[in-house]
């Protein structure tokens, strides 16, 4: 709460930032633009002299004039204050008054027990999340946890089509659930492809995992903007996310119900056409699951109905078609070695020498799981190869042995 009512009038007024011209800057694909920080907060564009109320503001503008199809401007990490990123601005403000953050955190925290002792977590036995059906929901209430799953419709249940068809490439499937394998936290990431208006195909070509923690905002946008220069430089565009359920059933939270409506809506636009987002879940390891490989759940949502605006979205099931490609691309190894490193340091990583189950150790299992999302055993081969080096580098930094299989 705090980190969202930081503005740059509050950088301002407590002396991180002084007013002055020329003074805050943007550097996008070669570009470069100038803006004017006001002693009221707001931007003047130095070119044009118009005026923005936020970062946000002047860099979603300044970046659509050089990519049309750019839907955010990630203002806090994109604008220069002096050479120097807003963001890191922001985070002195943070560090600064720092005890004020922490009482909000403790309130949020006893806020929690409150509710727990309320009886608030419903839907959870002996620490199990036990799934709902959609019809049991009714109208949104604030005392529901939001964590509550909820089983997936199918579109015939609601007496409608799939309104689209997907297609995924098959080093998508591989890159997204090896992500999901390497840590016990959920791990999110956004899906990269293209949507032909005239086949209503969507095709999902690229993964692009987010390397940071879901609790470090201060990265997020960094690492949200990073992918969008790499969607643009690919000639692809947003089609979607996915998400793991570690532990659980990858099924969607009513969390997942409401984001996934909110990105449906932002890839929609202004213009009102249609265009679909694709979210997935993964839970990798859920004992529930059958057999060793992880539960891969694609979902759509559909609005309430008009007459009943404040209930939930239905949360309905998405056929898809795996498409095997015919070798690992050299982007998809590279951002396994990167996932490698960035979670070899990391408090909840996965231990891959201990046991999944008696006879099966966690590399055991994502050998499994890559065989089923690689489909051929020519290409499961290759993997294999870059498996055993990637994990076996991963154990290496821990100074652990692990033999090579």
């Amino acid at each position: 709460g705090a980190e969202r009512g930081i503005t740059l009038r509050v950088l301002l007024k407590d002396g991180l930032v002084e007013p002055g011209d020329g003074v805050l800057s943007i550097h996008y694909l070669g570009k470069k633009f100038v803006g004017d920080l006001l002693n009221d907060g707001k931007i003047r564009w130095v070119e044009t002299g118009q005026i923005f109320n936020s970062p946000s503001a002047w860099a979603t503008h300044c970046k659509r004039l050089v990519n049309p199809a750019k839907k955010s401007g990630c203002g806090w990490a994109s604008v220069r204050y002096r050479g120097q990123k807003l963001v890191q601005y922001k985070t002195s403000w943070l560090h600064k008054y720092q005890p004020s953050a922490d009482m909000v955190r403790r309130r949020e925290r006893w806020m929690v027990v409150r509710r727990k002792r309320a009886g608030w977590k419903r839907g959870v036995v002996k620490g199990k999340r036990i799934p709902v059906r959609y019809c049991t929901l009714g109208t949104r209430d604030a005392a529901r946890d939001p964590h509550t799953l909820v089983e997936l419709s199918a579109f015939s249940a609601i007496n409608r089509f799939q309104p689209f068809n997907v297609a995924v490439s098959s080093n998508v499937l591989l890159l997204m659930d090896f992500h999901c394998h390497l840590t016990t936290s959920e791990v999110v990431g956004y899906l990269g492809g293209r949507w032909d208006t005239n086949t209503q195909l969507l095709t999902v070509l690229r993964a692009f995992p987010c390397r940071t923690r879901l609790a470090d905002r201060d990265s997020a946008s960094a690492v949200e903007e990073e992918i969008c220069q790499n969607l643009f430089m690919r000639g692809l565009s947003l089609v979607g996310w996915y998400h793991s359920h570690p532990r659980g059933p990858a099924l969607p939270s009513l969390q997942d119900i409401d984001s996934q409506m909110d990105h449906q809506l932002r890839l929609q636009g202004s213009s009102n056409g249609f265009q679909p987002c694709l979210g997935i879940i993964c839970g990798p390891y859920y004992h529930g699951n059958q057999g060793v490989a992880s539960t891969i759940t694609p979902f759509w949502v559909v609005p309430p109905p008009e007459q009943r605006p404040n209930d939930y979205g239905i949360p309905v099931a998405v056929e898809v078609t795996y498409v095997q490609d015919n070798f690992l691309t050299s982007d998809v190894l590279n951002e396994m070695m990167l996932l490698v490193d960035f979670y070899r340091a990391a408090p909840d990583l996965v231990q891959f020498h201990q046991f999944w189950c008696p006879d099966t150790t966690m590399m055991d299992k994502i050998k499994v799981c890559s065989y089923k999302n690689s489909l051929t055993t020519e290409l499961h081969t290759n993997l294999n190869f870059w498996l055993d080096i990637l994990l076996n580098y991963y154990n290496s930094l821990l100074n652990a042995f692990w033999p090579f299989i």
